[in-house]
């Protein structure tokens, strides 16, 4: 593995990459700060203020939203799983065109072992800190309250990365990172999954 590292280290251009990689998605990712949470990140959905984190970081009904300026905008949840320990905010005032830059979505059913893949957040306070690692391991995984999908990811997180961005050598968005579950190890939420949470979320608001 470390010979591996070595030549893919080596090859020119990829210091590059890594760092266009890094600006693209850390620019869709804002602090998320819950009315009872030590906070955490965000990931930029949709540019009308659409903003997804987990529940553990805005378990109630309001949260704050830092968009990295200085500036702290309110935002409702207006929807939560525990279950899948998602969160969809959404910014109460009106965002100018161009503040807010939309992730751009992967589909987490492509990832494959071993795909290289980069965490964005914001971990002790250390603002859109980036961690680089691999797939380890993606499908169902047995929980109390039932079995769903994760994706396992050799990677080391701290308390602020919840919530965050999961993104691939593309820079797309493909999960939201939600767990340690051991030294170097960690779990993220597959995009998909999220799609279809907020397809019901944002179906329920356009209803009512």
């Amino acid at each position: 593995m470390a010979a591996i590292l070595e030549s893919v280290a080596s090859t020119e251009g990829l210091s590059e990459d890594l760092a266009e990689l890094a600006r693209k998605v850390r620019a869709s990712v804002v602090a998320v700060r819950g009315t009872a949470s030590g906070g955490g990140a965000g990931v930029v959905w949709d540019p009308r203020g659409i903003v997804v984190t987990n529940h553990h970081v805005a378990p109630g009904q309001r949260a704050e939203v830092d968009l990295g300026d200085g500036e702290r905008l309110p935002a409702r949840v207006i929807g939560q799983s525990r279950q899948l320990d998602l969160a969809v905010l959404k910014i109460d005032q009106e965002i100018a065109p161009g503040r807010l830059a939309p992730a751009t979505i992967g589909d987490s059913s492509r990832l494959q072992v071993g795909e290289l893949v980069v965490a964005v957040g914001n971990p002790l306070g250390e603002r859109n800190a980036v961690t680089l690692g691999l797939v380890s391991g993606h499908g169902q995984v047995n929980w109390p309250d039932g079995s769903r999908d994760v994706i396992q990811v050799g990677i080391t997180l701290r308390p602020g990365n919840s919530g965050g961005a999961l993104a691939d050598t593309r820079g797309q968005i493909v999960g939201i990172p939600h767990m340690v579950v051991g030294s170097g190890q960690a779990l993220a939420i597959p995009s998909n999954t999220v799609r279809q949470f907020l397809k019901g979320v944002l179906g329920s608001m356009s209803e009512n």
